[in-house]
Order: structure tokens, then sequence, then C-alpha cells
């Protein structure tokens, strides 16, 4: 599918919308943006969120919002937040694997286990940290600053860092 001039100056402008949480993490690498219409009216902009109850949905609105209303020619901008499909850590992209890794943030996926909210059981193996590669690390708490992250601690390197909590496998 051939994209239009518009529509590309659209997903530039949504790239360019940084995570107000994980400042270097657009949220085009987060992959939240879930679906991009444009008519001769208007620019509407689905979005998933991370999960529900993120504090910080009305920050990424505004931030859309502003962004795609500098591009849209004029058009009604509408910016709006999806629960389905539910987003997962699958859609966060290589690039932004690479901007959590740098701010210090362990990517899901990296080795980690899935730590329920309610587990207070440590991991078999450590989660690698983002510093410095060991996983001679171990699980703080389950609970980190919002719902979606831990908190670890790398006894390598002595640094404390977060990871996002992996997706559950189903059963």
């Amino acid at each position: 599918m051939v994209k239009t001039s518009l529509e590309l100056a659209v997903m530039e402008a949504l790239a360019a919308v940084h995570d107000p949480e994980i400042p270097p993490l657009s949220i085009t690498d987060l992959g939240i943006v879930e679906r991009l219409e444009i008519t001769d009216d208007a620019v509407e902009v689905e979005l998933l969120p991370t999960f529900s109850g993120c504090p910080a949905l009305d920050v990424i609105r505004e931030d859309v919002e502003r962004a795609v209303q500098e591009v849209a020619g004029g058009r009604r901008v509408a910016v709006r937040f999806v629960l389905s499909p539910p987003w997962t850590s699958d859609r966060i992209t290589p690039a932004g694997r690479e901007a959590l890794r740098g701010y210090g943030l362990t990517p899901p996926g990296s080795g980690g286990a899935f730590v329920p909210l309610a587990g207070l059981r440590r991991p078999e193996s450590g989660t690698p940290c983002p510093f410095c590669g060991s996983t001679d690390t171990v699980l703080e708490s389950a609970y980190g600053p919002t719902l979606c992250r831990t908190t670890h601690f790398c006894r390598a390197c002595r640094n404390p860092f977060e990871g996002f909590k992996p997706k559950q496998a189903p059963q």
C-alpha cells in the first residue's frame, strides 16, 4: 500500500511524540499507535494504552493532537484510546527496546520471568542488567513506580534498574 505524503507526515509527527514517563522512547517505537485514518475533513488516530490505568494518557493525547495538528492541513484531529486489541510488549520495536535499555529499563522478553502482581517469589535466573548486561541480578520488588514495571538490582555493577513486566504466557 502506497502512503500519501500526508500519511507520511502524520507518521513522522507521531514518531516525534515521546512517552512522558520514558522520554527517549517514541510512541511509535512503544507500539501504541494502532490506527490512522485520514479523510478530507479529519485525521483520526487510535492509540492503545500500555495499561488502562496509565497516568500519562492525557499528556500523550495532548502531545499527539498538537503534533498531528501541525501537519494536518486544517483538518480536524481526533485522538482516542482503544482497548482492542490489547497492547502487549511484543509491539515494542527493536529501536524501542534499545531506547528502553539506554534509559536503564530492561525491555520485556530479555530473560526475565513473569511476575504476577501478587508474586513475591524471586525469578530463577536474573534479568539482564541494561547497564552492564550481567544476569547476576535480583528482583527487588514486583511493584515498580507504575503497575507495568518492576525494580531490580544488579550485583555486578551495583546499579538499580527497572523492567517492564513481561506478558503472561497463556495457560
